[in-house]
């Protein structure tokens, strides 16, 4: 069964108890964190694979003050990423991918590590 995660849970306020592990699509990416963050319980996980780039911009920047992440995993090796699993169609990559965690109920400064 395909489902849209952002039509899914929508009466919902804070109350889903479970993480939430995905790579969206990069031009909803910004609505799937504030959506998985939305509908979370306290102290839940929200994890994206998103490129780095995710961090600049305006609108994120308030989309950050209101839900900071708590860690940010800069992949040291450029990450081969290729659509619907096509690989064979992508043999390099120019792009920085990151994991950006957030926890609900987080709110401070993140952490950055690098792996």
């Amino acid at each position: 069964m395909t489902q849209n995660f952002l039509e899914s849970y929508k009466d919902i306020k804070g109350v889903l108890m479970e993480d939430i592990l995905t790579n969206p699509p990069y031009k909803y990416a910004e609505k799937f964190v504030e959506h998985a963050l939305d509908i979370q319980a306290e102290g839940y996980y929200t994890i994206m694979f998103l490129k780095i780039q995710f961090l600049e911009g305006q609108a994120r920047k308030k989309l950050f003050e209101k839900y900071p992440p708590k860690y940010v995993y800069v992949n040291s090796a450029r990450q081969l990423c290729a659509m619907n699993g096509e690989f064979d169609k992508y043999k390099a990559t120019a792009i920085c991918y990151c994991w950006f965690v957030w926890q609900k109920g987080f709110y401070g400064e993140p952490i950055i590590r690098w792996i």
